[in-house]
C-alpha cells in the first residue's frame, strides 16, 4: 500500500506506530495510508526551520517574489495532476479540485507583489532633524493545521503569504486527503525556495498539540471545526503564541420576492450541493420571504435538485461526488433523520443514495428539507453535506435576525433587485462576508477572508493585507544624524502632542 510520507529535510525519527487511513471515496477502497507523528517529529521539522529562517528573511523582497513566481508557474503546469490527485482522495469532482487550486493560486499571485505590499511607512521631519520610519519585520516560524475539504488553497492561503514575508513554515495537513500538501511542497521546493523553509508534517491531536505548545513557533493558523478552532485558539495564545481560528458556518441566503428565482435556483444548486456541501462557504440554508416566495422557490428547487447528476470524482458530468470518508457518510445521514425528527418535511430525500458500479462509494444524494425552523438541531449546527434546508421568514426583519441571531457568521447572501433593501441588509446583518447576488462570498486575494461568532476566533483574517498583518510584527525606527558641530545645538527633542 503506498504511503504518503512526512516532507522535512532528513530522518523522520522512529515510527510513531499510528497510521490513518486515505480512501478513495468513489470506490469506498482505501488507497494509501499515513503515518503520524509526533512531538520528536515536529521538534526535528523546527530545529531545520530555525537554520534556515534567517537567510531567507534577509533575502530582498523582490528575490523572495521571484520564489513566488516559480511556484505559480509550475502549479499552472501541473494543475491537472494536482486537481487529479486532490480528486482521488477528497471526491471532489474534477473542475471543483481545479477550483480549489485555483483559489489558493491567487493568494500565491498576491504574495508575488510582496516587494510592493511589505512597504513601511514613513514621517520626514516628525520633530526638528528627526525622522520616523516602521518597517514589518517576519515572526520567524509559522504554521498551518488545515481541513480536509480544501487541502490545496487553504494551505497556499496561508503559506504563501508567510513565506513570502520571510518566514519558515510548517504545515499540518488533514490527514484524509493529504497528497496534495506535500505535493505542493515538492513544486516549492523545485521553484527555488531553500530545503526546510516549508515542510509538511503529518499527525492528529497529537500533533496539533505539539505544534500549539513548541516556544519556536510564532504564529498558527487554523482552519476547521468551531470547537477545535476555540480550542486551538485558547491552547495557542496560552502558549504565547500569535493564532487566527477559522471554524464552522451555516450561511444563510436570504431571497425577497422580488428576486430573479431562476438565478437563484442555478446558484443554489452549485452554492448548496456542490463539492457535496463540504465547503465552509456553502449555502445550506435558504430564506425565502413570505410564504408565496417561499412555494415558488420551492416548486423551482425539485426538479432542479433531481436533475442534478451525482457520480464519480473524474465523470466530467457529475455536479457534484462523494463524501470524504465513510463516517462522514454516516454524520449526514443522521443529521438528515434528525431534521425529519424534528419536524422538517423531507422534500427530496438523499439517504441511502447508491450509484450503479459504485456501491461502496460514499454517496449521498442531493437533499432538500422544508419547514426548519430555528429552535431545530439540524438548522443550529453545521451538516457539512449535500443537505439544503429551508427556512420561512415572514418578513425582512425576520430575514435580517436570522443569520445574525445564530452562532456561526461566516458568510450570507441576499438575492434581491432591490439596492435599498441589499444595502439596508448588508449594513445591518451581524455576519463578516455578505454577498448580493453573489451565493459564495468568498473574497478575492487582494482583500481577506474572515466571519465572525463563532466562525473565527482571533481579530485578523486569512490573506490579503489582514494575512501581511498576522504573519509579521512591526518595527518603528525615530532617527536623528546630528550635525557634527559639537555645540548642541541640534540637542534630541521627542515630539510632542500639540
Amino acid at each position: 500500500m503506498r504511503t504518503i510520507d512526512h516532507f522535512i529535510v532528513g530522518d523522520a525519527g522512529a515510527p510513531t506506530g499510528r497510521t490513518h487511513k486515505v480512501w478513495n471515496p468513489s470506490t469506498g477502497e482505501v488507497q494509501a495510508e499515513v503515518p503520524l507523528g509526533d512531538a520528536a517529529l515536529l521538534a526535528r521539522a523546527v530545529e531545520t526551520a530555525k537554520q534556515v529562517q534567517p537567510a531567507w528573511a534577509a533575502t530582498n523582497p523582490q528575490r523572495r517574489a521571484r520564489v513566488m513566481f516559480r511556484f505559480k508557474e509550475l502549479i499552472e503546469a501541473n494543475m491537472q495532476e494536482l486537481a487529479e490527485l486532490l480528486s482521488s482522495e477528497h471526491g471532489k469532482v474534477i473542475d471543483d479540485a481545479k477550483g480549489d487550486v485555483q483559489r489558493g493560486l491567487e493568494v500565491i499571485e498576491y504574495a508575488c507583489g510582496i516587494p510592493q505590499v511589505l512597504k513601511g511607512e514613513y514621517t520626514l521631519g516628525a520633530g526638528p532633524g528627526i525622522d520616523v520610519y516602521s518597517t514589518r519585520q517576519p515572526l520567524g516560524i509559522g504554521a498551518g493545521i488545515t481541513p480536509f475539504n480544501f487541502p490545496a488553497m487553504i494551505p497556499m492561503w496561508m503559506f504563501g503569504m508567510a513565506i513570502a514575508a520571510g518566514n519558515a513554515f510548517i504545515l499540518k495537513p488533514s490527514e484524509r486527503d493529504p497528497s496534495v500538501p506535500v505535493r505542493l511542497a515538492e513544486l516549492f521546493l523545485e521553484a527555488g525556495a531553500p530545503e526546510g523553509l516549508l515542510q509538511v508534517v503529518h499527525g492528529d491531536k497529537e500533533m496539533v498539540d505539539a505544534i500549539l505548545d513548541h516556544p519556536d513557533i510564532a504564529a498558527v493558523s487554523f482552519v476547521g471545526s468551531s470547537d477545535i478552532a476555540h480550542y486551538v485558539y485558547r491552547r495557542g495564545v496560552a502558549a504565547g503564541k500569535r493564532v487566527q481560528a477559522m471554524g464552522g458556518a451555516k450561511n444563510h441566503g436570504i431571497v425577497m420576492p422580488d428576486a430573479d428565482l431562476d438565478m437563484v435556483v442555478n446558484d443554489l444548486a452549485g452554492a448548496a450541493f456542490g463539492s457535496a456541501g463540504e465547503r465552509c462557504m456553502a449555502l445550506p440554508v435558504v430564506v425565502p420571504v413570505g410564504e408565496d416566495t417561499a412555494d415558488r422557490l420551492r416548486e423551482k428547487l425539485i426538479p432542479a435538485i433531481d436533475a442534478l447528476r451525482v457520480g464519480v470524482s473524474n465523470d466530467p458530468d457529475a455536479h457534484y461526488g462523494p463524501v470524504v470518508t465513510p463516517e462522514h457518510k454516516a454524520r449526514v445521514e443522521e443529521w438528515i433523520d434528525t431534521a425529519e425528527g424534528e419536524g422538517g418535511e423531507i422534500v427530496v430525500d438523499g439517504r441511502g443514495f447508491s450509484l450503479q458500479g459504485h456501491e461502496k462509494g460514499f454517496f449521498i444524494g442531493p437533499t432538500l428539507i422544508d419547514r426548519v425552523t430555528p429552535d431545530m438541531k439540524s438548522y443550529q449546527e453545521e451538516i457539512f453535506g449535500p443537505v439544503l434546508q429551508i427556512v420561512r421568514a415572514r418578513d425582512f426583519e425576520e430575514a435580517v435576525r436570522l443569520p445574525s441571531d445564530h452562532q456561526y457568521g461566516n458568510g450570507v447572501a441576499i438575492f434581491t433587485r432591490n439596492g435599498h433593501a441589499a444595502r439596508e441588509f448588508a449594513s445591518r446583518v451581524n455576519v463578516g462576508m455578505v454577498g448580493i447576488n453573489v451565493p459564495i462570498p468568498v473574497p478575492v486575494a487582494y482583500h481577506s477572508f474572515g466571519g465572525w461568532k463563532r466562525s473565527a476566533f482571533g481579530d485578523t483574517n486569512q490573506y490579503g493585507t489582514e494575512g501581511l498583518k498576522f504573519w509579521t510584527k512591526v518595527k518603528t525606527v525615530t532617527q536623528r544624524w546630528p550635525d557634527g558641530g559639537g555645540d548642541g545645538s541640534n540637542a534630541f527633542v521627542i515630539p510632542t502632542m500639540g
